[in-house]
């Protein structure tokens, strides 16, 4: 089922072109289960880490999502130091928040030369996975991704409310990683927020891999 959604989505946009041909009544928007808010992050010195994330839009349809994606900078066009995160609405992009703060996320490390060709395609297929309620009953777990570009290596980390609910945590990461086509050598990590705040080193200790 969400496949076939995720499927009717993909073919959204290329209808999109010509629906402004269209007469009014024939502009028939498909809406999507959840609200989306888009937060864009730029690091301004002058300013707190919090007054740097800056909250852009939120859409709950189809049609709405194409027009905001093909109207900004792709993931790999954005400054060192600059991120997007995609949250359901209501939810900001921080550990501290209600909703994530039992969390953790799935973490993608993407090395520099992975930026040309992978990150793009990496992150629209995580957008698509989470509006298109692609993780099937564990959807309701997700609470948004962000994609940090860094000059040593992008990121990509797909946030989950709760860091104890093992099974959903697990079902979602073996689905990142056949919908991104990872191989089954490459390993990606569960990092639980808690465990990032209080980390002594550069490195946070994976909960769960897969």
């Amino acid at each position: 089922m969400a496949g076939n959604k995720l499927e009717e989505m993909e073919n959204v946009e290329k209808e999109e072109d010509g629906v402004e041909d269209l007469l009014p009544e024939l502009q028939i928007k498909h809406p999507l289960q959840n609200t989306w808010t888009l937060w864009y992050y730029e690091n301004d010195r002058n300013k707190t880490w919090e007054e740097n994330q800056r909250e852009i839009i939120s859409f709950d349809t189809a049609e709405d999502f194409w027009s905001l994606y093909n109207h900004i900078k792709m993931a790999s066009d954005l400054h060192q130091g600059c991120d997007y995160s995609l949250f359901k609405k209501g939810i900001r992009p921080m550990w501290e928040d209600d909703a994530n703060k039992q969390g953790g996320r799935w973490l993608i490390n993407l090395a520099k030369n992975q930026r040309a060709n992978e990150l793009d395609k990496y992150w629209l297929e995580i957008l698509l996975c989470m509006i298109g309620e692609a993780f099937d009953e564990n959807s309701e777990d997700i609470c948004g991704a962000v994609v940090n570009v860094r000059s040593k290596g992008d990121k990509i980390g797909v946030w989950t409310a709760d860091a104890q609910k093992s099974q959903s945590v697990m079902e979602i990461g073996r689905k990142l990683k056949q919908r991104l086509n990872i191989g089954r050598n490459v390993t990606i990590g569960y990092q639980i927020h808690k465990d990032t705040m209080v980390k002594a080193g550069s490195v946070t200790k994976n909960t769960y891999t897969v």
